[in-house]
């Protein structure tokens, strides 16, 4: 067995002071992390104590300061198999202990140096148990990491005043319309002879899916490719006519999926229209995570902000279509409005056109909802992240599920099998 690398932190002397600022004045002073200067974007926290380079390239976390509630970050340095993108996404990084050596025989750098290569700025030592515990009860709100000379002005310490006002005139999350920032530009093609040439080299896909990019993670495709399914991931501002041509027309099963990404779906009125496109069409579906909260959109219901979100994992959540309850990864801070009824409801939109919805996921933390699944149109979705290895694959049957929708619809939709408290929706 290969001892694992054990490789020094790059440093340059003492790391510059850092301060975070809250928008409510709260003041955290510490280190620079990364790149120095200065970052704006909301602040939220992530209660993973593993995967924090598959968290740092999620779409989903653009122009978010991320919170590591785990003490110590950066151990098993960065290597260039694990992220979800091609990039990190988080505007700013937060973390107490940075790992002063870089110790796994996957490691080919070091976090900090990762973290300033991509020009990321972010602070440490930072109490960030005091800092989550104040975003929990508070709710989480905007942010700024100011470092280096940018904490200074003619030589004299910039006034907090000067840079909480700074925080108080960024951009705020609520209203952001953010996939089209994150989307790819270019369609795509995952085939499943690329997963696993062995298998499926020279066999016709048993599906091909339509896969809308509005942050979508790399994982994501490689999970319906390991089961046979050809993925073409188009960008955000597709069309339905794009859509419908990147199906085939010979008759083999299709679908389209709209995958995780950030922002306020309450902003995203072109993703919501192309969605309701499908769903006319009686088109398979599968949303996760902001494809979640758009279908909720899409049949009519609302969505509303949650006071500090779900972001990390270990989240329990009860499949009510098994009875069985799953730990699950989640990345969101908006959720659906939808009511909890065991025989669902009639899907608001024009007058009912959608059918009866029911509420198929339920986080077991506080019922939240974390799952749709229309009885009447070919079409569910939910929204924590069955790619991720939480459970560890607790959540892979959604996988299996969107491809029996497909190509075999006259078995949905799935029976409710569970019980629920439906005291209160949120």
């Amino acid at each position: 067995m290969t001892p694992p690398a054990t490789t020094p932190v790059a440093t340059t002397g003492a790391a510059a002071s850092a301060a975070l600022v809250l928008e409510d004045g709260t003041t955290y002073r510490g280190r620079a992390y990364g790149a120095t200067g200065t970052t704006f974007g909301e602040i939220v926290f992530s209660t993973g104590m593993t995967g924090y380079q598959e968290t740092l390239t999620d779409p989903s976390y653009h122009r978010q300061i991320v919170v590591m509630t785990a003490p110590h970050v950066g151990n098993t340095g960065v290597n260039d198999e694990d992220p979800e993108s091609g990039q990190i996404w988080v505007s700013g990084y937060v973390v107490r202990d940075p790992a002063r050596r870089v110790s796994s025989w996957r490691a080919q750098r070091s976090l900090g140096d990762e973290l300033a290569g991509q020009d990321v700025v972010g602070i440490s030592g930072v109490d960030t148990r005091a800092l989550t515990r104040r975003l929990r009860e508070e709710g989480v709100m905007r942010a700024g990491i100011f470092s280096g000379e940018d904490l200074v002005r003619g030589g004299y310490p910039r006034p907090v005043e000067e840079l909480v006002a700074e925080v108080q005139a960024s951009p705020q999350m609520a209203g952001a319309d953010l996939a089209r920032e994150v989307s790819t530009t270019e369609a795509y093609t995952v085939e499943p002879a690329t997963v696993n040439p062995a298998e499926f080299e020279g066999r016709t896909p048993v599906a091909t899916v339509v896969a809308v990019d509005l942050g979508i993670k790399t994982m994501t495709p490689v999970r319906l490719a390991e089961r046979g399914v050809r993925v073409v991931v188009v960008p955000q501002a597709s069309t339905i006519a794009d859509v419908e041509a990147a199906l085939p027309s010979d008759g083999t099963p299709v679908g389209v999926f709209f995958s995780n990404g950030p922002g306020d779906p309450g902003a995203a009125g072109h993703e919501v229209e192309l969605l309701r496109a499908v769903l006319d069409r009686g088109i398979p579906f599968f949303g996760i995570c902001f494809g979640n909260q758009l279908l909720g959109r899409a049949l009519g219901y609302g969505t509303y902000k949650l006071g500090y979100g779900h972001r990390g994992i270990n989240q329990p959540v009860l499949d009510r279509t098994t009875a069985k309850v799953e730990v699950t990864a989640h990345n969101h801070g908006f959720a659906v409005d939808a009511p909890l009824d065991e025989e669902g409801s009639l899907a608001p939109h024009d007058g009912g056109r959608y059918g009866r919805v029911v509420v198929s996921h339920v986080g077991l933390n506080d019922q939240v909802v974390e799952g749709l699944t229309c009885l009447d149109l070919p079409a569910f979705s939910v929204q924590y992240h069955p790619e991720a290895a939480a459970g560890p694959h607790d959540a892979a049957y959604l996988f299996d599920r969107f491809v029996g929708l497909m190509t075999n619809p006259a078995a949905w939709p799935p029976a409710i099998k569970s019980q629920i408290n439906t005291e209160e929706n949120h």
